[in-house]
């Protein structure tokens, strides 16, 4: 069984503070506690941010660094990050954070990197609830064929995100 890191932190307090920022592929939702992002989310999703305040200032390293990615100044991030999920949630999205920029995965491959070669479907559940999108990140896993699949903010948003990485991939 191959074990991978986790890049994560036990999150210091619940989220509790938010900002939307318009990004090329719509706006993001931005979520965390002030120094952990613990949650980025396509469009403004009311419900994701009920009890939180607005706060635009805790998040400047993500704004910055997510700036510098879209300016194509930037492939890797490097933010505190603190997801909420499972342990084999967790250990899937480690492992989404190790597919580099420029490339994709099946969800078969991510199965047998973290140990469970036939739980390919359970990486895709995973995987479909990744609460930091982009940053883990979740859009350059493809189907077996190379085909797009499904994708949380859309597959036209997934389409301009691998676009953004691999050129003319789609």
């Amino acid at each position: 069984m191959v074990l991978v890191s986790l890049p994560f932190e036990i999150p210091i307090t619940a989220t509790d503070r938010y900002t939307v920022l318009p990004s090329p592929v719509g706006d993001l939702l931005l979520l965390g506690n002030g120094s952990q992002l613990t949650g980025l989310h396509f469009g403004d999703n009311p419900h994701a941010r009920i009890g939180c305040t607005e706060d635009a200032m805790a998040f400047v390293d993500v704004r910055q660094q997510l700036s510098e990615y879209f300016a194509n100044d930037r492939t890797h991030f490097d933010l505190r990050l603190a997801p909420s999920g499972t342990a084999f949630q967790l250990t899937v999205w480690a492992a989404l954070t190790e597919i580099e920029e420029g490339e994709t995965s099946g969800y078969g491959d991510i199965a047998i990197k973290i140990g469970s070669p036939g739980a390919a479907r359970a990486v895709g559940a995973a995987n479909h609830v990744n609460p930091i999108a982009i940053i883990v990140p979740c859009h350059r896993v493809i189907g077996a064929d190379g085909s797009l699949t499904g994708f949380g903010g859309g597959l036209d948003v997934k389409r301009q995100l691998l676009d953004h990485e691999i050129p003319g991939l789609f």
